[in-house]
């Protein structure tokens, strides 16, 4: 595909990922506050939210098969450019109607950008090293997103401390920068991501269009046959309904311990960035995890680890305890995402590598809306600990899902010896790492993956 070495395809990878993160970070802290500042309520505010959500449902696949047909570059282009649009309106909305199409075009922008530029990293790594182990750049996103994230965050605080400036008041002041930094992502883009595709052209757009809807087929044929990936896509189920705990109920919880709700929100603020700092700090122990425990069993370790902080979260007194049980558990969550999508890559192909990356990312929507009705439904018939041991347990179950996959990678490493006596499953990535990708056809060759267009993490 191209002649960047691994080193330099990881290089563009992660300095591409941190620019798509910083932005939001940016955002974090302000957009609830300046749309209220505009004269929405909260419940205006829930209501423009869902415009994203349903967007997102409903675009997920498709635009996934849109990128693995047409190819991962122009897809994220017109995904940047989208949330481009989406910062500008958002600095002059003033009213519901415009702050809905704002978050609608979020939503286009989310769709878009679920998966290309993660899937052309791996796709762009085998072509140049068929024996690459792509684990570790994963796990370096992670460490990645956490601190751009964080940065972001303290940034907007700091911009906003400045007061207004000229016409903009203190708040809209984070997103007019956020601009400017995704501006300067798009430029970035263009000119690091390195794609080579068959055909070009307004002819080449329409052909992918029409191709689009097989890609997402072959992608759920692939589905169906391989009870390996079938597994791992199952476990999105549980994660995203577990996911609630923390991101939902916490403050809750938090405000449960504390007395006090606004002295939990003051708490939560600086416990927040530091939560995304912790995330960052579990995904750079990826490579240890690998190294030691082999992806799959590590995998299902984390997803144990997540299930006892959650209920950490929902047992320990005092808001010392639970600010600690939380710092631990984003820790597990930054190490379990690159371990999960690193054996989920395994076993995908690239032309349908996107697609499939999309139906994963996907399974976490109706999950995690299933999981705000049923725990906050537990919360208020009984008690928020009980709900945070519900979602810890969830999160807990889903570890014996990874079997599969740890099955696949012992059957390779006992079966396909390389040349120097190694077996392929006892790479960096560790026993336990699945073993070839599976085509809807049948058996496909790691070595013979193509490279042309892929597709989660928000």
């Amino acid at each position: 595909m191209t002649a960047l070495s691994v080193r330099q395809i990881r290089f563009r990878y992660l300095t591409l990922y941190g620019l798509r993160w910083l932005p939001t970070g940016l955002l974090t802290p302000v957009m609830i506050l300046l749309m209220q500042e505009r004269g929405l309520s909260l419940s205006q505010i829930g209501l423009v939210a869902t415009a994203q959500g349903l967007v997102v449902l409903a675009l997920e696949l498709p635009t996934g098969g849109l990128a693995d047909a047409l190819g991962r570059k122009p897809v994220l282009l017109a995904a940047w450019a989208v949330c481009l649009v989406s910062l500008v309106l958002f600095v002059v909305a003033d009213s519901f109607w415009m702050f809905f199409l704002v978050w609608a075009l979020q939503g286009i922008y989310r769709a878009l950008d679920s998966g290309p530029l993660e899937s052309w990293y791996v796709d762009a790594t085998l072509a140049a090293d068929p024996k690459a182990e792509y684990e570790r750049g994963l796990g370096w996103a992670g460490t990645v997103i956490g601190v751009a994230i964080g940065a972001g965050a303290l940034l907007g605080g700091g911009l906003v401390a400045l007061g207004p400036v000229g016409p903009l008041s203190a708040l809209a002041l984070p997103v007019l920068v956020a601009i400017v930094l995704q501006a300067a992502a798009l430029v970035a883009l263009t000119l690091l991501l390195v794609e080579h595709r068959p055909a070009q052209g307004a002819a080449a757009v329409r052909a992918s269009v029409a191709e689009a809807p097989r890609m997402v087929g072959q992608a759920v044929g692939l589905l169906r046959r391989n009870r390996v990936l079938l597994a791992l896509v199952a476990v999105e189920l549980f994660w995203g309904f577990g996911m609630i705990t923390f991101e939902s109920l916490l403050p809750v919880r938090l405000a449960e311990v504390v007395g006090d709700a606004d002295r939990a929100a003051a708490l939560l603020g600086p416990a927040s960035s530091a939560a995304w700092l912790a995330n960052a700090a579990g995904a750079a122990l990826t490579p240890l995890l690998l190294r030691r425990l082999g992806a799959a069993p590590a995998a299902a370790l984390m997803r144990v680890l997540q299930g006892v902080t959650v209920v950490g979260m929902g047992l320990l007194a005092g808001p010392v305890g639970v600010l600690i049980a939380y710092l631990a558990c984003y820790t597990v969550h930054g190490a379990s995402n690159p371990l999960h999508m690193g054996l989920l890559h395994r076993q995908v192909d690239g032309p349908y590598r996107t697609s499939v990356l999309s139906l994963n990312s996907m399974m976490g929507q109706p999950a995690g809306a299933l999981g705000a009705v049923v725990l906050t439904a537990v919360a208020d018939a009984t008690s928020i600990t009980v709900a945070m041991l519900v979602g810890g347990v969830v999160l807990a179950v889903a570890a014996p899902l990874y079997v599969p996959a740890w099955r696949a990678g012992r059957r390779t490493a006992a079966a396909e010896p390389d040349a120097g006596g190694q077996r392929p499953g006892d790479s960096a990535a560790g026993p336990g790492h699945p073993g070839p990708a599976l085509d809807p056809a049948g058996p496909v060759d790691p070595v013979q993956l193509s490279v042309s267009t892929p597709a989660r993490s928000d």
